[in-house]
């Protein structure tokens, strides 16, 4: 290893220069730090979304329910169907009876 003198300010302005590119090792400790608290709160994520997906597949494997539900839900759309049907019928009827006392009236003149 060859040794050479260099001067007080050249040091200083190197050592300088290494110090910002490099991380000292206190912070190098807290970025590890974080780091693994980080990879904790995503491991206590994945576990409860492993629970939520396990939650999900038992839901999806239950049994279907009974076709009475189907029925009532059929019938009742049937009913709502006739029911708006009567209620455009008479809106129709509202307007066609509007229209006529339109044409009745005299215009002023």
């Amino acid at each position: 290893m060859l040794r050479v003198l260099v001067p007080a300010r050249l040091r200083k302005v190197v050592r300088s220069w290494f110090d910002s590119r490099y991380i000292s090792i206190a912070d190098h400790r807290q970025d590890i730090r974080d780091a693994l608290w980080e990879v904790q709160t995503l491991r206590r994520e994945v576990t409860t979304l492993q629970a939520e997906v396990q939650r999900l597949r038992r839901a999806a494997s239950a049994p279907v329910p009974a076709p009475k539900a189907d029925q009532d839900t059929r019938r009742l759309a049937e009913e709502t169907a006739k029911a708006l049907d009567g209620v455009l019928q008479n809106e129709v009827l509202i307007w066609q009876a509007i229209d006529e006392l339109r044409g009745e009236r005299q215009p002023c003149a």
